[in-house]
């Protein structure tokens, strides 16, 4: 019985299902049973936890949700509980901590050993999103003046439980790191030849106050499994590894897509109902506010629209086209800027690429819109499909200026580019499209007497 075959009611199964379930909890890989956990309904969370032995309780809690985890240390009893987050890597611990109440993080912290209280304090010290929070303080360190065999026989003694041990960090006695050198140079190394012959005094390192997106920009650039992070005197406090990388890489990638196309940025998919009211509801109503302008833009040309029916048919292309437009604008660039493909100091090289695509763009959707306008429009009001080819045309160019624009504007004045929503951009499109649009239509009719 695989452990997904058990998940409606843990407290009805008889006792020979429950055994087999327990012993293929213990013997499955600590991510799918974390899944597992996580996907129970809120009562069975802990029977299937408590199934677990030690060692699988330890390294299953990691993977769950923070969520999962807060509801399980209210559950546990403390012994339990202490024996997880002392056994919990010092940056996950911080992680959990962020989301518990005060009084349960003191209750925590008084059961931890000293060593770990203190690592645990000194990530909590720093502000979050930066590399100080994000690290490890689970790292090798060498000293200088050893040599490959002293190096290899410290890390069997003393580093088997840090996180990573592919790169070794050498230090002098102020710890502050003099070089690196990688587990592969001391295993294909004699054991005579001293680290600093080996070492590399070139590393690639973050301060404590580098921002998270940064630190995966830089380990992506020169493809590192860990970087090392010094405090501001050069003195290595920790590192940021791989697997924290991919995390951050997710969860900004998850934040820009979800406000791109106006929501929250941290809704999940297994939200309840009222949560995902919650989060959505203030972005449509917001919207739906902003939309009162493209609304106000058309109200004073309503005689317009009826002395010239095909309007009505026309408009909905200007919404739909300019802000798909100006919504492909923005989601490249905002991609382009979060994955430091680019910086505000290359926005002119953006807007004149983009403005050359845009110009070609525009032709090709000017020609539709006159094309369409011409089948649909009465024989009278043909020279409608002029006016509405070059609305179009304009339209087109200044949604590629803005989708440029925009976040290259937030970004340089440092705030998140995501923040210019989808929704947004089109929405301010429509209003210039439809009053440039009527207004020169009111024009038509009214100087130069057009029939209707």
């Amino acid at each position: 019985m695989l452990i997904h075959d058990v998940r409606n009611s843990l407290v009805d199964v008889d006792v020979a299902d429950l055994n087999q379930l327990k012993s293929n909890l213990n013997h499955s890989q600590p991510v799918d049973v974390g899944e597992y956990i996580a996907q129970l309904p809120k009562k069975q969370r802990a029977i299937a936890f408590r199934l677990l032995n030690k060692s699988q309780a330890i390294d299953v809690f990691e993977y769950l949700p923070l969520d999962v985890q807060e509801e399980l240390i209210n559950s546990l009893h403390d012994v339990q509980v202490a024996q997880i987050v002392e056994a919990m890597s010092p940056d996950e611990r911080a992680e959990l901590f962020d989301e518990l109440p005060a009084k349960v993080i003191k209750r925590l912290l008084q059961e931890l050993s000293p060593e770990e209280r203190q690592a645990t304090a000194t990530i909590l010290g720093y502000p979050e999103g930066t590399a100080g929070r994000l690290m490890t303080t689970e790292y090798v360190r060498l000293r200088q003046g050893l040599t490959v065999g002293e190096a290899l026989s410290k890390i069997r003694r003393q580093d088997e439980d840090k996180e990573t041990i592919y790169y070794a960090y050498v230090t002098d006695d102020n710890r502050t790191l003099v070089s690196v050198v990688s587990l592969r140079q001391l295993l294909f190394t004699f054991p005579d030849v001293y680290i600093r012959e080996i070492s590399s005094d070139r590393v690639v390192k973050v301060r404590t106050e580098t921002p998270q997106e940064e630190v995966a920009q830089v380990m992506k650039r020169y493809d590192l499994i860990a970087i090392p992070v010094v405090d501001r005197e050069q003195r290595l406090v920790g590192i940021v590894t791989i697997d924290d990388v991919i995390d951050i890489l997710e969860e900004e990638a998850t934040e820009d897509f979800q406000k791109l196309a106006g929501a929250s940025g941290d809704e999940a998919a297994f939200s309840s109902p009222l949560v995902t009211i919650g989060k959505r509801l203030p972005w449509l109503l917001g919207i739906m506010l902003l939309y009162i302008g493209a609304s106000s833009a058309i109200a004073p040309f309503q005689s317009t629209i009826s002395m010239v029916p095909v309007l009505a048919v026309i408009m909905p292309l200007f919404s739909n086209t300019g802000g798909t437009v100006g919504i492909q604008a923005l989601t490249v660039t905002i991609r382009s800027l979060g994955v430091g493909e680019v910086t505000p100091k290359d926005t002119l090289k953006i807007l004149r690429k983009e403005l050359l695509a845009g110009l070609g763009t525009a032709l090709a959707l000017a020609t539709t819109m006159m094309l369409l306008s011409l089948i649909w429009a009465r024989p009278q009001e043909r020279w409608v499909a002029l006016i509405a080819g070059m609305v179009m045309a304009s339209n087109t160019i200044v949604a590629v200026a803005l989708g440029t624009l925009l976040p290259m504007a937030l970004k340089r004045l440092k705030l998140d580019p995501a923040l210019i929503s989808g929704p947004l951009v089109t929405t301010m499109l429509d209003t210039i499209g439809f009053l440039t649009f009527l207004s020169l239509i009111s024009v038509a009719l009214n100087v130069f007497h057009l029939p209707k």
